[in-house]
């Protein structure tokens, strides 16, 4: 910079660093459930193209021990596998899954 003005140089340097925009993706937010005597256990997700993102699980505490939050991580695998998705992982509950279920590893981001 000379006195406060940019050469053609420097012009030509900071648009090498411009931002490309990108394509808006469409994402939807959902849940796997399964219900118990009036109560809910849930597994939200989030898909964006062929992602499916899982993101929480909850099982209420009279429902915790039976085998629920199992279900509901094989339940949305076997979904992604159904419908070739890949897997993103963020609830610990399903990474766990996973874990003691390496058939459905090959579905997981990597």
């Amino acid at each position: 910079m000379v006195n406060g003005d940019y050469t053609h140089n420097q012009i030509v340097r900071w648009k090498i660093f411009s931002r490309k925009s990108q394509a808006p993706q469409k994402v939807t937010t959902g849940r796997f459930e399964v219900e118990r005597d009036g109560k809910t256990a849930y597994l939200e997700y989030s898909m964006a193209g062929n992602v499916l993102g899982l993101i929480h699980t909850e099982v209420p505490a009279e429902l915790r021990g039976l085998g629920l939050a199992s279900s509901l991580a094989d339940n949305a695998l076997q979904y992604a596998r159904n419908n070739g998705l890949k897997v993103d992982v963020i609830c610990p509950s399903v990474l766990d899954y996973i874990a003691k279920h390496p058939e459905y590893s090959d579905l997981v981001l990597r």
